[in-house]
This record gives C-alpha cells, sequence and structure tokens, in this order.
C-alpha cells in the first residue's frame, strides 16, 4: 500500500552552502511578500485573487523588466514557484475559513513575512532530489553533508520502494533541517494486535497524559518540565541579550543563543509527546484524544474523569459520524443552526456539553481509581509480557 511519510534530517552545510540557504530563504519570503501585494491590489480592484499561474506568469514579466530584481537568477525557481502556491492555498484557506467550510480554528487573512520575524524556508516540489547515506542533493545548492545517517531512506530509494514528492528546508536555531515527503510502499497490517482495544486520553493538568483503557487501568505519563529545569539558563540568557544594544553583533549572538536554549526545550516536549503517542498507538486500536480540555466541575480526579468520557465516547463511535444533524433547541435570536460535525466549534460545544452531563460524582470517582490499578509512566500489561 502506498502512503504518504515525511523524513527530517539536520543539515551540516559549509559556509557557502549557508549563505546559498538564507538566499534562497530571503527569496522565497520576497516572493511571499510581492505576491501578496499583488492579489490585495487586485482584489481592491476586482474584487478577486490571482492564482498561482498568474502570478507566476506576472513574476516572470516583471523580473526581466525590473532590473533592480537582477538577482533572481540566484536562487532556484522552485523557490517561487513554491511561494505563489503558497499564497494560493492560503487564501483558498482563508475563503473557506470564513465560509464555515474548514474545519478548525478560523483562519485570518495572509500576512506579510519580515526578515528575523517568520521563519526562513523554502521548497523544492521536483528537480534533482536525491538521498544518500551522510548527504542530500538538492537543485541549485548540489550535496550537503547531513548530521545524521540517511541510510534507512536511501535505501528504499535504491529498491524502488520510496519515491521523493518534495524538499523542505526550515531553519531553527541556527539549525537547518531538510524534510522530504516520501510516497512510501509499506505493508498495512489487516487488524490491529489487539483488535477491540480503546483508551480514552486526556492532557493532564500534574501529568503530559491521563488514559484510561477499556478494561478500566488507569494509565498516567508523567511531563519531561523541560522549562523548569532550564528556567534559569533560560533567565540568564535573556537578561544578557536583553543588555545588548539592538543592531549590534553581540545582540546577534546572544539572541542565537537564547534560540538554541528555546529549541532544546521544544525538542524534549516534541520527544516525549511523540514516544507516548507512538506507544499508545501500537497498544491500543482506538484512541480519543481531548486537546481543549473538559469543565467538568470535580474538585479531584478531573483527568481520570476526563479520559473515562473521552473512552466512552470513542467505544460508542459517535466520533466516527462525518455529522449529527443540526441543533433542536432553540438558540439565540437572528442566528442560524450549524452542523455539528465533529472538529467544529459546535461540535466540541456538544461533546464537553455530553462530557459534563455524564460526569460522574466525585466520590464515585475515587472509589473506580481506588479499586482500579493506577499505573505510572507506564501500560497495562507490560510487565508480564517483560
Amino acid at each position: 500500500m502506498k502512503v504518504t511519510q515525511a523524513y527530517r534530517f539536520a543539515l551540516d552545510p559549509t559556509p557557502g552552502q549557508e549563505r546559498t540557504l538564507r538566499s534562497h530563504a530571503g527569496a522565497a519570503r520576497f516572493a511571499w511578500n510581492w505576491g501578496l501585494a499583488k492579489c490585495k491590489e487586485r482584489y481592491e480592484a476586482e474584487r478577486k485573487w490571482y492564482s498561482a499561474i498568474d502570478l507566476h506568469k506576472l513574476w516572470n514579466a516583471e523580473k526581466k523588466a525590473d532590473p533592480a530584481l537582477a538577482w533572481w537568477s540566484e536562487n532556484s525557481k522552485c523557490a517561487y514557484q513554491e511561494a505563489f502556491r503558497d499564497i494560493d492555498r492560503a487564501l483558498r484557506d482563508f475563503v473557506k475559513s470564513r465560509k464555515g467550510e474548514r474545519k478548525g480554528e478560523r483562519l485570518g487573512f495572509p500576512r506579510f513575512k519580515k526578515r528575523g520575524k517568520s521563519k526562513d524556508s523554502f521548497r523544492f516540489g521536483g528537480g534533482a532530489i536525491r538521498c544518500h547515506l551522510d548527504s542530500v542533493r538538492l537543485p541549485r545548492l548540489g550535496v550537503i553533508r547531513t548530521h545524521e545517517s540517511t541510510r534507512k531512506l536511501a535505501r528504499r530509494l535504491e529498491v524502488g520502494a520510496a519515491r521523493i514528492l518534495s524538499a523542505t528546508v526550515s531553519r531553527t536555531a541556527q539549525r537547518w533541517f531538510v524534510s522530504f515527503t516520501v510516497e512510501v510502499d509499506r505493508a498495512i497490517p489487516l487488524q490491529h494486535s489487539r483488535p477491540g482495544s480503546a483508551i480514552g486520553i486526556d492532557l493532564g493538568v500534574k501529568t503530559l497524559l491521563t488514559g484510561v483503557d477499556d478494561r478500566g487501568n488507569v494509565v498516567t505519563i508523567p511531563g519531561p518540565r523541560p522549562l523548569g529545569t532550564t528556567l534559569r539558563k533560560l533567565q540568564r540568557a535573556s537578561r544578557a541579550h536583553s543588555r545588548r544594544r539592538p543592531g549590534s553583533a553581540n545582540r546577534r549572538k546572544s539572541a542565537a543563543r537564547l534560540a538554541c536554549i528555546h529549541a532544546k526545550i521544544a525538542n524534549v516536549r516534541a520527544d516525549k509527546l511523540h514516544k507516548a503517542t507512538s506507544r499508545l498507538a501500537a497498544r491500543y486500536e482506538a484512541e480519543d484524544l481531548n486537546v481543549a480540555g473538559m469543565a467538568c466541575g470535580l474538585a479531584i480526579g478531573r483527568d481520570v474523569n476526563a479520559a473515562r468520557n473521552l473512552l466512552n465516547l470513542a467505544a460508542s463511535g459517535a466520533e466516527r459520524l462525518n455529522a449529527c444533524g443540526e441543533a433542536v433547541r432553540p438558540g439565540t435570536a437572528g442566528h442560524t443552526s450549524l452542523k455539528q460535525e465533529p472538529g467544529t466549534a459546535c461540535g466540541q460545544a456538544r461533546d464537553r456539553q455530553r462530557a459534563t452531563a455524564d460526569c460522574e460524582s466525585e466520590a464515585h470517582v475515587r472509589s473506580l481509581t481506588r479499586n482500579g490499578r493506577v499505573q505510572s509512566a507506564g501500560f497495562p500489561g507490560e510487565e508480564a509480557q517483560r
């Protein structure tokens, strides 16, 4: 079965290659701002946008006529083309969000990108993209060594079991990364190793995750708390950065040190969460995760109670439905009813109301927690399997 998978590797570019990477990131940022300005001008005059193809045609005409844009040939054409595609996609998502056709948070109008404030990144949609054991080859950039081995992806490419669709280069705290979007042939099992198993998961207040599985076991995963262990170092770096004169070389160096500390904290959090979710997905077939949090009103057992409600919701199959019809209760005058689809604001409010209505008493939660097995930083049955 063909699936789309991402591979991300850290790069070790030479000083010359790093300058080229920054040049491509600046070209992509310039193309975004240039295209967004053109779209705003046309919308004010004709009330419609330019498409990605239209922007590319306008760019080809203007870059040859304007002497100030003679630097465009120093970078790959993909940096400009993919920026125009990003604008087209952002504008379409903005319109869908305003019409209520897009799930999730309501999107605002795309903004201009400023150097030093936006993330440095650009993308290659095609061209000579190769992956070797300890290096990658990108269009116009050539061969760049990687900080880690790429053997797993390189072997898949050699035997024809994978195909690179695109490559995105980005910078995080003075470290450059390349992310490959790859189409991979993978053997997908027909059923889970534990069919029928389910768990309800809630983001904890004192723990990273709190879950209740179908056997009544309570699973808690403690958080790594990287901010608390690095807070003193972060405070010292922040105070040192604030004392540096704006625009000076020392301020740039202190900003780089501060960014490295923040990146380390984020990496520790992401690593812990990735390992926890991977173990949960391998052990349970069905999961229901509550990110926004519940308003159950209990003084204790809040995470456990929310996880039990989510487990019941996953077992009922309600989350698998695309829609459940319109609200039948009378609403505020002048407001129309909304479809209560999962992921929408109305659907989330409905789930919170149901969970609140099903909240058990505090004494009952205490008895369940006392009679059940509470496991910390582990999963039920792991000790027996070992």
